[in-house]
């Protein structure tokens, strides 16, 4: 059985660096990589308003996935890619979960302490949650 990898993705420079860190991880192991993005809805959400929102953050991550998928290639694999909609740490931690994912990998925003405490940290609530090993590229 193969081991699997779950790259938590943002489109963030830190996203980018855990992006490189799994594809450099999943080509060492000889394991499979599914690189998922989460869009997250606005609070409190409005249908209309929220249709229109997740749907031009599918397109925006499609987008830089081609981008993903030629380094990917080039390193010899050929990763999944997803779009989910909801709470990032949730998202990762489900489909996690789902897919059965040894490894989690996830950039480190930077936030201040401030922030953390106001808004919450995801890999700091996918680290405390997970089931697997989590790696958080800074």
């Amino acid at each position: 059985m193969k081991a699997r990898i779950l790259c938590g993705y943002d489109g963030s420079v830190a996203a980018q660096k855990s992006f490189d860190y799994a594809l450099r991880l999943a080509a060492a192991f000889s394991a499979e990589l599914c690189v998922l993005a989460v869009a997250q809805p606005p609070e409190p959400p409005e249908d209309v308003e929220t249709e229109a929102l997740l749907e031009s953050a599918r397109g925006h991550f499609e987008q830089q996935f081609m981008a993903l998928r030629e380094k990917a290639a080039a390193a010899g694999l050929t990763p999944l890619f997803e779009v989910a909609s909801g709470h990032p740490a949730e998202q990762i931690l489900y489909r996690a979960d789902s897919w059965r994912a040894d490894h989690i990998v996830l950039g480190h925003r930077g936030k201040n302490m401030f922030q953390r405490w106001l808004m919450g940290s995801v890999s700091h609530r996918v680290l405390s949650h997970a089931a697997c090993t989590v790696t958080i590229v800074r």
